[in-house]
């Protein structure tokens, strides 16, 4: 099955036009780049919604926080631990 993860934006790393606007995820503390061509009206500090490498929405912190622990209590957290994250 597949999710989307919330994540906290933490900058906007290349924005050359909306089409190839990138930033700086973080998944409670695990950081990863991701397309913001979906959400352009995301901001530095706001929590999206993330699939394969895509935010494709926004959320609120709440909404952000309650879906962490989901994740954490299914055990599904780990599998954003990849070894290349791992040495971040």
């Amino acid at each position: 099955m597949c999710l989307a993860i919330p994540g906290k934006l933490l900058s906007i790393t290349a924005q050359l036009d909306d089409t190839f606007r990138q930033g700086k995820v973080s998944f409670g503390g695990i950081c990863k780049e991701v397309n913001l061509s979906m959400v352009p009206e995301a901001q530095i500090g706001d929590y999206v919604l993330v699939h394969v490498g895509v935010a494709i929405g926004r959320v609120d912190e709440a909404e952000a926080m309650q879906t962490f622990e989901y994740l954490k209590q299914m055990g599904e957290m780990e599998e954003l631990n990849t070894p290349e994250n791992k040495n971040q």
